[in-house]
């Protein structure tokens, strides 16, 4: 199931520190859409630091960016952003 977050409006550091304790609370099966008017390259070693795959596409509208993050070994979430994102790139 898709968790929605959008931080395009929000100042830094405010969009990482709520990324980071919204994939906390990703349950089996779930992923975060992250919308951003940045590419947060902090972020990603800290995602794959605590165990977090994401993918990163261009964005619709007024965001520049949209952030697909999903646990690891998680395989229903990487499907269902697979299919959200109809991309085969992983």
């Amino acid at each position: 199931m898709e968790q929605t977050l959008d931080v395009s409006m929000l100042e830094p550091c405010e969009p990482l520190n709520r990324t980071l304790a919204a994939i906390m609370e990703l349950s089996e099966g779930d992923y975060l859409r992250v919308i951003h008017r940045r590419e947060p390259h902090l972020l990603y070693p800290l995602l794959e630091k605590q165990g977090f795959s994401r993918l990163t596409v261009p964005g619709h509208s007024n965001a520049a960016f949209e952030i697909y993050i999903w646990r690891q070994q998680d395989t229903v979430a990487q499907a269902a952003v697979q299919s959200a994102t109809h991309s085969a790139r992983f």
